[in-house]
Protein backbone atom coordinates (compact mmCIF):
# COMPACT_ATOMS: atom_id res chain seq x y z
CA UNK A 1 0.00 0.00 0.00
CA UNK A 2 2.69 1.93 0.92
CA UNK A 3 4.01 1.98 -2.68
CA UNK A 4 0.88 2.83 -4.14
CA UNK A 5 1.16 6.00 -2.14
CA UNK A 6 4.41 6.77 -3.15
CA UNK A 7 3.65 6.56 -6.81
CA UNK A 8 0.40 8.44 -6.51
CA UNK A 9 2.27 11.84 -4.57
CA UNK A 10 5.64 10.70 -6.93
CA UNK A 11 5.62 13.89 -9.35
CA UNK A 12 7.47 12.83 -11.95
CA UNK A 13 4.78 10.22 -12.78
CA UNK A 14 1.88 12.32 -13.53
CA UNK A 15 4.92 15.04 -15.25
CA UNK A 16 6.09 12.63 -17.74
CA UNK A 17 2.29 11.87 -18.69
CA UNK A 18 1.01 15.44 -19.06
CA UNK A 19 4.07 15.95 -21.35
CA UNK A 20 3.28 12.90 -23.49
CA UNK A 21 -0.16 13.93 -23.86
CA UNK A 22 0.91 18.01 -24.45
CA UNK A 23 3.07 16.29 -27.53
CA UNK A 24 -0.15 14.05 -28.41
CA UNK A 25 -2.16 17.10 -29.03
CA UNK A 26 0.83 19.44 -30.30
CA UNK A 27 0.84 16.87 -33.53
CA UNK A 28 -2.99 16.71 -33.42
CA UNK A 29 -3.47 20.42 -33.42
CA UNK A 30 -0.50 20.77 -36.56
CA UNK A 31 -2.56 18.20 -38.34
CA UNK A 32 -6.00 19.29 -38.27
CA UNK A 33 -4.32 23.34 -39.48
CA UNK A 34 -2.69 21.43 -42.10
CA UNK A 35 -5.96 19.63 -43.13
CA UNK A 36 -8.48 23.43 -42.44
CA UNK A 37 -5.10 24.91 -44.54
CA UNK A 38 -5.14 22.27 -47.57
CA UNK A 39 -9.09 22.42 -47.75
CA UNK A 40 -9.18 25.75 -47.84
CA UNK A 41 -7.01 26.23 -50.70
CA UNK A 42 -8.68 23.20 -52.24
CA UNK A 43 -11.86 24.93 -52.05
CA UNK A 44 -10.49 28.19 -53.75
CA UNK A 45 -8.97 26.31 -56.69
CA UNK A 46 -12.57 25.63 -57.36
CA UNK A 47 -13.71 28.95 -57.17
CA UNK A 48 -16.05 28.41 -53.59
CA UNK A 49 -14.98 30.66 -50.74
CA UNK A 50 -12.63 29.06 -48.27
CA UNK A 51 -13.54 29.73 -45.32
CA UNK A 52 -16.12 27.20 -46.05
CA UNK A 53 -14.03 24.19 -45.28
CA UNK A 54 -13.82 25.34 -41.21
CA UNK A 55 -17.87 24.99 -41.22
CA UNK A 56 -18.89 21.66 -40.36
CA UNK A 57 -21.47 20.35 -42.94
CA UNK A 58 -21.38 23.25 -45.15
CA UNK A 59 -17.85 22.10 -46.04
CA UNK A 60 -19.10 18.66 -46.82
CA UNK A 61 -21.87 20.62 -49.21
CA UNK A 62 -19.33 22.96 -50.85
CA UNK A 63 -17.36 19.24 -51.55
CA UNK A 64 -20.26 17.77 -52.99
CA UNK A 65 -20.93 20.75 -55.59
CA UNK A 66 -17.10 20.79 -56.44
CA UNK A 67 -17.32 16.99 -57.47
CA UNK A 68 -20.95 17.16 -58.97
CA UNK A 69 -22.61 15.22 -56.22
CA UNK A 70 -26.49 15.51 -55.31
CA UNK A 71 -26.54 18.01 -52.47
CA UNK A 72 -28.73 15.12 -51.24
CA UNK A 73 -25.82 13.08 -50.41
CA UNK A 74 -25.20 15.12 -47.46
CA UNK A 75 -27.88 12.57 -45.74
CA UNK A 76 -25.90 9.70 -46.70
CA UNK A 77 -22.96 10.94 -45.28
CA UNK A 78 -24.59 10.71 -41.81
CA UNK A 79 -25.75 6.74 -42.00
CA UNK A 80 -23.10 4.88 -40.39
CA UNK A 81 -20.71 2.64 -42.61
CA UNK A 82 -22.58 4.21 -45.93
CA UNK A 83 -20.67 7.25 -44.68
CA UNK A 84 -17.47 5.36 -45.29
CA UNK A 85 -18.24 4.15 -49.19
CA UNK A 86 -19.71 7.98 -49.68
CA UNK A 87 -16.46 9.34 -48.38
CA UNK A 88 -14.49 7.07 -50.21
CA UNK A 89 -16.24 7.93 -53.63
CA UNK A 90 -15.72 11.72 -52.65
CA UNK A 91 -12.22 10.87 -53.22
CA UNK A 92 -12.03 9.13 -55.63
CA UNK A 93 -14.23 12.08 -57.57
CA UNK A 94 -11.72 14.78 -55.41
CA UNK A 95 -9.13 13.21 -57.07
CA UNK A 96 -10.96 13.10 -60.85
CA UNK A 97 -12.01 16.84 -60.44
CA UNK A 98 -8.14 18.01 -60.04
CA UNK A 99 -7.23 15.95 -62.80
CA UNK A 100 -5.20 13.31 -60.75
CA UNK A 101 -6.21 9.17 -61.58
CA UNK A 102 -7.54 6.91 -59.24
CA UNK A 103 -4.38 6.13 -57.77
CA UNK A 104 -4.21 9.58 -56.02
CA UNK A 105 -7.64 8.75 -54.71
CA UNK A 106 -6.25 5.80 -52.92
CA UNK A 107 -3.45 8.48 -51.29
CA UNK A 108 -6.15 10.72 -50.45
CA UNK A 109 -8.06 8.20 -48.62
CA UNK A 110 -4.92 5.88 -46.86
CA UNK A 111 -2.42 9.37 -46.34
CA UNK A 112 -4.56 12.60 -46.11
CA UNK A 113 -1.89 14.44 -44.42
CA UNK A 114 0.28 13.88 -47.22
CA UNK A 115 -2.20 13.85 -50.59
CA UNK A 116 -3.94 16.93 -49.31
CA UNK A 117 -1.34 19.41 -49.23
CA UNK A 118 0.01 18.40 -52.51
CA UNK A 119 -3.35 18.27 -53.74
CA UNK A 120 -3.58 22.33 -52.51
CA UNK A 121 -0.19 23.38 -53.12
CA UNK A 122 0.76 21.10 -56.10
CA UNK A 123 0.58 21.70 -59.87
CA UNK A 124 -3.30 20.31 -59.74
CA UNK A 125 -5.85 22.24 -61.31
CA UNK A 126 -9.44 21.73 -60.74
CA UNK A 127 -11.01 20.78 -64.37
CA UNK A 128 -15.20 20.60 -63.25
CA UNK A 129 -17.20 18.58 -61.63
CA UNK A 130 -16.71 14.99 -62.85
CA UNK A 131 -19.97 13.24 -61.35
CA UNK A 132 -22.87 15.23 -62.94
CA UNK A 133 -26.25 13.62 -64.05
CA UNK A 134 -25.99 13.68 -67.65
CA UNK A 135 -23.12 11.08 -67.06
CA UNK A 136 -19.56 10.51 -66.48
CA UNK A 137 -17.51 12.50 -67.59
CA UNK A 138 -20.23 14.77 -69.12
CA UNK A 139 -21.38 14.66 -72.70
CA UNK A 140 -18.66 16.65 -74.45
CA UNK A 141 -15.88 16.54 -71.63
CA UNK A 142 -14.92 19.41 -69.42
CA UNK A 143 -14.25 21.81 -71.74
CA UNK A 144 -10.37 21.45 -71.03
CA UNK A 145 -8.21 19.93 -72.99
CA UNK A 146 -7.14 16.17 -71.74
CA UNK A 147 -3.72 17.35 -69.95
CA UNK A 148 -6.21 19.39 -67.56
CA UNK A 149 -5.20 22.66 -68.13
CA UNK A 150 -7.87 25.33 -69.80
CA UNK A 151 -7.39 26.61 -73.11
CA UNK A 152 -5.99 29.77 -74.09
CA UNK A 153 -8.42 32.56 -73.40
CA UNK A 154 -10.17 30.55 -70.79
CA UNK A 155 -12.29 31.96 -69.10
CA UNK A 156 -13.75 34.05 -71.60
CA UNK A 157 -14.03 38.10 -70.86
Amino acid sequence: MSAMLFAQTDPTVSTGSAAGLGIFFLFYAAFIILFIASAWVIFKKAGKPGWAAIIPIYNTIVALEIVGRPLWWIVLTFIPFVNIIILIILAIDFAKAYGKSSGYAVGLIFLPFIFMPMLAWGDARYVGPVAMAGGYPPPGGYGYPPQGYPPPGYPPP
